[in-house]
């Protein structure tokens, strides 16, 4: 039996508002596993404030820089120990200039990026030199890319989390792509639309949704239909373009891309935030 710390517990409490009570019943009954825990509190019809936790992190910066035509973005996040040292100015700017070298040079991964250099010197190294120097663990810990006919970027204030969000035309108002990608940062989609929504999310869904329906006291031979039914409404909530628009909740995205821009669309999204 895995020992459930009283920190692991405040952590599920702060990623799904369920009661301490019940995040320790679910840690200790799946032996300490976050993904399954929050499971297990949705089965039991627990109201989960945050069903899809973001990669977890401790404190840092998480920038996302484009470049002037639009065409191109990146997405990176340096961590640290400490909030003191996450707004220290010098803190920031080195991870805006370790940006600014994934958006010139776009590696295939955080290992690439790794590898290229900063002002003469190896960027992963200048990051532990920058440990010494803090006097704090600092890591460079994520880092995407996207390319396409217009890629917009948006950071909250705070640099706790940013978006980077590719759209299916380059002649578009700089303020549509705006409210995509503060869309994304508010409402953090799964994914574009239900078509892109990867399978095992899709599956977890229906065995939530029969379940619920098994405690309720369904008749078996409705259940799967009761499940399809909440899975249609998951995706209205949790895919991009199904989702009423933050700022006209009458419409959804798709139909206020369509009416700023006849078939615009979101190609694909990257979305990071701070665990805070």
């Amino acid at each position: 039996m895995a020992e459930i710390k009283a920190a692991d517990v405040a952590k599920l409490r702060k990623m799904t508002g369920a009661g301490m009570l019940d995040c320790k019943n679910a840690l200790n009954e799946t032996e300490g596993d976050f993904e399954k825990a929050i499971d297990i509190l949705r089965k039991k019809g627990q109201k989960i404030a945050s069903k899809r936790a973001d990669r977890e992190a401790t404190e840092g910066a998480v920038i996302a820089i484009t470049d002037e035509k639009h065409s191109k973005g990146v997405l990176v996040v340096l961590n640290c120990e400490t909030d003191f040292v996450a707004k220290n100015e010098d803190f920031v700017k080195f991870t805006y200039a370790i940006a600014k070298i994934a958006l010139e040079k776009m590696p295939e991964d955080i290992e690439a990026l790794k590898a290229l250099s900063i002002d003469g010197k190896n960027i992963g190294e200048e990051v532990v030199n920058q440990s010494g120097v803090i006097g704090e663990k600092i890591e460079l810990s994520f880092y995407a890319k996207e390319q396409g006919a217009f890629v917009i970027p948006y950071i909250h204030p705070g640099n706790k989390l940013a978006t980077l969000v590719t759209l299916s035309k380059e002649d578009i108002e700089l303020q549509t792509a705006k409210d995509v990608a503060m869309q994304v940062a508010a409402m953090n989609p799964v994914s574009v639309d239900k078509n892109t929504v990867p399978q095992w999310i899709i599956d977890k869904e229906l065995e939530i949704g029969r379940e619920i329906a098994l405690q309720e006291g369904k008749p078996e031979a409705i259940v799967d239909k009761i499940a399809e039914g909440k899975l249609n409404k998951f995706f209205k909530e949790s895919t991009l373009l199904s989702q009423q628009f933050i700022k006209d909740s009458k419409i959804s995205v798709e139909e206020y891309l369509n009416q700023a821009n006849p078939g615009l669309t979101v190609n694909s999204f990257v979305r990071f935030a701070l665990n805070n």
